[in-house]
């Protein structure tokens, strides 16, 4: 399951067509027992090949290869893992290798592998290559054209009625794990009626009549969430949500709307899917003018199941600061009508003295 992570460094700093020549350190460090695809040194294959191989098959010399490609060491690659676990709001993992060969350092949770897999499933090309069952590597220097299926059994189809029938028609990946310590892992994803579900099973163990229980497990938690959950659609991007006055601003453009910036999509009990949910708002302190169309004036949030759902909220035009002649046209406008209030209030009063003075000489 580390091999998810190793791949988002790769994929993110590393040219895909790019030819690495495979170093010694790397293929012999691999301890006897673990997973290899049997690379030479000296053998130069392609960046996009050995991702195959680290997905697809779990190869730890092609982990070791890729590592110290990207990042000239194991060690100085390790920092950027670990980097990028912190940068994902990783709390409990520690990277030292990029394969996952056991190491009492080397550790994690199943909420951080979710984290690291779900950020690695917005990356198109690591989507593609963790639902790929079968592949192909492109001939090298030391070999022919070799093929590899793929060891996640949730992928494989298979027709018998069975229990070790592992197959889930809904499965679009991730990736199986097993050390002696760590026993067998597996991080996988599902699709299914607009909803798309991660689950990690780590520390399983088999039947006693051999049936493995990480694909037991993993079916049996997307089958309820598919069963139990659904997908609400609570706001569409760039819907309007409310209309504010900014100060400052100029008459014609005082009244600001503000619209989503993304959609507000959450998941909810299917039980629940009916009952409204109130947002929570907050805009920014102290706006003044001059503010253009898109500028992030605040966010808005929707929580359901103890989930929070939030986006930004845009300016959806532009308000123009009032300019100093338009105040001076304002104050000057103001000075006239005082005045003529006060010449006015000054003829009346005139006329009311005048008036008593009539009606004394009466």
């Amino acid at each position: 399951t580390t091999k998810v992570m190793t791949a988002i460094l790769i994929l993110e700093n590393c040219n895909l067509n790019d030819k690495v020549i495979c170093g010694y350190d790397a293929i012999v460090s691999v301890p006897v027992g673990y997973t290899n695809a049997s690379l030479q040194v000296g053998e130069e294959v392609s960046v996009k090949d050995l991702l195959y191989m680290l997905l697809i098959i779990s190869a730890n010399d092609a982990a070791n290869v890729l590592a110290e490609y990207a990042a000239g060491s194991i060690e100085n690659f390790a920092k950027m893992m670990n980097d990028k676990a912190q940068e994902l709001g990783c709390q409990n993992t520690n990277f030292v290798n990029p394969s996952g060969i056991h190491n009492k350092n080397h550790y994690s949770t199943a909420y951080d592998l979710s984290l690291i897999a779900r950020y690695a499933m917005k990356n198109e090309k690591f989507r593609e290559i963790v639902k790929t069952t079968t592949f192909t590597v492109e001939p090298t220097n030391k070999y022919n054209a070799r093929a590899y299926t793929t060891i996640n059994e949730l992928l494989i189809m298979n027709n018998a009625e069975k229990p070790d029938n592992y197959y889930y028609e809904y499965a679009t990946g991730i990736k199986t794990g097993y050390t002696d310590s760590a026993k067998n892992c597996l991080i996988a994803s599902a699709y299914k009626d607009n909803i798309e579900l991660i689950s990690v099973i780590l520390g399983a163990l088999q039947t006693p009549e051999g049936v493995s229980q990480r694909y037991v497990d993993t079916k049996a938690l997307f089958n309820y969430a598919f069963d139990a959950y659904t997908i609400k659609k609570i706001k569409e991007k760039g819907s309007s949500y409310q209309e504010i006055v900014v100060p400052n601003a100029s008459r014609s453009t005082r009244n600001l709307n503000l619209v989503l910036e993304n959609d507000i999509t959450v998941l909810v009990k299917k039980e629940n899917a009916n009952k409204t949910l109130s947002p929570e708002v907050s805009i920014n302190q102290n706006l003044q003018a001059p503010i253009e169309a898109g500028t992030v004036i605040g966010t808005i949030s929707y929580t359901a199941e103890d989930i929070t759902y939030t986006t930004n909220l845009l300016a959806a035009n532009d308000v123009k600061e009032e300019t100093k002649l338009n105040i001076f046209l304002k104050l000057l406008l103001l000075i006239i009508v005082l005045f003529i209030f006060v010449k006015l209030n000054g003829i009346n009063k005139k006329k009311t003295k005048r008036r008593k003075k009539v009606r004394r000489r009466r």
